[in-house]
């Protein structure tokens, strides 16, 4: 276990993975908190480099792909956060409730975000979003500001139960 925290120490030395902090809110459950970081590559390039991956290759394993585009939504969430003094996290508990992202800015606004690489899984992510978001004690903490899939589609829209479905691509405009 030294050697890993060795290796991981040296790695966020040099910018090649970032710690993205658990979020501790309140909320009615008594689930425990999981506070242990998540890793997420800086650049999920550098991921790709170190496997020898070609697209074609990423296009097969699913799996591999949705995790690289966490990582490439988790690295222009942060980017496009710090200008508004925005810090991001994410959310887990023991009872497997996962929220990929929460944004949160001055003042005690926040907003949560799944990532979902494909359209199948929006109805999931928008199960975690809303759960997440009715567990939240509204006596200690605000209500979100928004809660949001972001997705590698096409289409920005907003679902009837009001989580919003935002392409990564509508992020830069």
């Amino acid at each position: 276990m030294t050697t890993l925290r060795e290796y991981l120490t040296a790695m966020q030395r040099i910018f090649l993975i970032e710690n993205l902090p658990a979020w501790n809110p309140h909320i009615r459950s008594r689930a425990r908190l999981i506070k242990a970081p998540k890793w997420h590559f800086a650049d999920p390039s550098i991921a790709m480099a170190a496997l020898k991956a070609s697209s074609d290759a990423l296009l097969t394993d699913f799996n591999a792909l949705g995790l690289l585009f966490e990582s490439l939504c988790v690295r222009d969430i942060r980017v496009y956060s710090q200008p508004l003094e925005g810090a991001v996290s994410y959310f887990r508990d023991s009872n497997g409730n996962e929220v990929d992202m929460i944004v949160e800015l001055p003042g005690g606004k926040w907003g949560a975000i799944e990532v979902k690489l494909g359209i199948d899984n929006l109805d999931e992510g928008a199960k975690n979003l809303l759960k997440l978001r009715d567990n939240i004690d509204a006596e200690y903490m605000k209500r979100p500001s928004f809660l949001m899939i972001l997705t590698a589609g096409r289409l920005a829209y907003k679902r009837p139960d009001g989580v919003l479905v935002v392409p990564i691509g509508c992020l830069r405009d």
